[in-house]
């Protein structure tokens, strides 16, 4: 087997330690915590490779004692999300104002007659295109968060951190709040959500024009993220006066998209938003790769011959594809990109993009499904705004699992 060259790196960037000797991170925090093993060790030797198997082993997160990596098997779990996915989505067809059995939801999905006949357009035309949407949206946004925070470094990283959410939003608000803007729109023959979701993707289009054009010319990563946040402050400060310019019908209906929907979205307009979420989607997979690389830092990508450049502009088009899309259909949906990437971190134990990415898709879709039916209120005509639930309940979810890896780190150091 050929010698890996981050393995290598590792060997000869210092001397052999002490195994009893405990090293932390960075300020000494021990959420970046590395455990030292006999043998050559260096303070990236965590966040490499593992020499036996091809792990990326977080530094994020602490080896459990007794075990070589503290990945946990990836099959068994990839099998169960799968497995919650699939029921999540059944639940959302058969869940709702009208609760229908899960047997009439699979009658009308194979093309037979329910029992009673509104059901049938109630899953179809209703049910099933929500699902859709919240499927897509959820993954979409978790994979998008996830390649941000590792291209930034910063857990805090978002699918809006480069000001998408913010120009969608000027988009909407320029046909919600400015004639101008629907007169135009009008001209198109445009009308409803979908003048909506055009005038969403058009804000978002030019964000990320500008941030790709400062891109090509900026070799700095943080001041591209800088750019990214000045954009969406301009973008923010534009629909501020036009809110307050606006009377109360228009105002209420730009409050509407704000809050976040994945209701009202029609097969004709996931005809645009599945085929563009699978791009950027894919467009994210071909750049697991360097993903991984840059786990160690820029410099350490190009020593291997990863093509930074080419990595991080892959990384802000996919990204801000998929978070432009889904927000222009589905309006600015928060948390779900900043919490599911650590979900599935925690999960898995391991911050390798080849296993991390798949298990993202599958958790941002759960997490989206799962939304999606709380926010229904089941047996009540009423729906809640997605923005009002996916904070309440991921919140908690995330201090927790948070807080669990915490301790696990003072013992591993104790």
């Amino acid at each position: 087997m050929s010698p890996d060259p981050v393995a290598e790196t590792a060997s000869t960037a210092a001397p052999t330690l002490d195994p009893a000797t405990p090293r932390v991170g960075p300020a000494g925090d021990p959420d970046r915590s590395l455990v030292t093993r006999s043998g050559p060790a260096s303070p990236m030797d965590d966040a490499a490779p593992d020499r036996a198997d091809g792990d990326v082993v977080d530094h994020h997160y602490p080896r459990e004692e007794g075990r070589g990596t503290s990945r946990r098997p990836v099959v068994p779990i990839l099998l169960g999300l799968l497995v919650l996915t699939a029921g999540l989505f059944a639940g959302a067809l058969a869940l709702g104002s009208v609760a229908i059995p899960v047997v009439e939801v699979w009658t009308v999905l194979t093309g037979g007659e329910p029992s009673t006949s509104s059901w049938s357009v109630i899953i179809t035309d209703i049910r099933l295109p929500r699902a859709v949407t919240a499927l897509v949206a959820g993954a979409g946004l978790s994979v998008a968060g996830l390649q941000l925070q590792t291209l930034f470094r910063n857990p805090l990283a978002d699918p809006f951190v480069l000001g998408i959410a913010s120009g969608a939003s000027l988009g909407v608000a320029l046909v919600s709040l400015a004639g101008s803007g629907s007169m135009f729109l009008g001209t198109l023959a445009l009308g409803g959500s979908v003048s909506t979701a055009v005038a969403a993707a058009i804000g978002a289009g030019l964000v990320l024009g500008a941030v790709l054009t400062f891109a090509r010319r900026i070799r700095s990563i943080t001041s591209v993220l800088i750019i990214g946040l000045m954009a969406g402050y301009l973008a923010g400060s534009v629909v501020s006066l036009l809110l307050f310019f606006s009377d109360s019908d228009d105002f209420r209906a730009y409050l509407a998209w704000s809050l976040g929907s994945f209701r009202g979205v029609t097969w004709s307009e996931l005809a645009v938003l599945v085929p563009a979420a699978v791009i950027g989607l894919l467009l994210a997979a071909s750049t697991v790769k360097g993903l991984n690389a840059l786990l160690l830092g820029e410099r350490y990508a190009e020593s291997v011959g990863v093509n930074v450049r080419a990595v991080r502009a892959a990384i802000i088009v996919s990204s801000s594809l998929l978070a432009g899309v889904i927000t222009a259909f589905a309006g600015p949906i928060a948390f779900v990109g900043l919490a599911v990437p650590h979900l599935g971190r925690a999960l898995l134990r391991t911050s390798d993009h080849r296993v991390l990415m798949p298990a993202v898709v599958l958790i941002g879709a759960c997490v989206a499904l799962g939304t999606e039916i709380i926010a229904g209120v089941p047996g009540q005509d009423l729906a809640l705004p997605l923005n009002a639930v996916t904070p309440v309940l991921g919140a908690p979810v995330v201090i927790v699992v948070l807080m669990r890896l915490r301790r696990s780190a003072e013992v591993v150091l104790s």
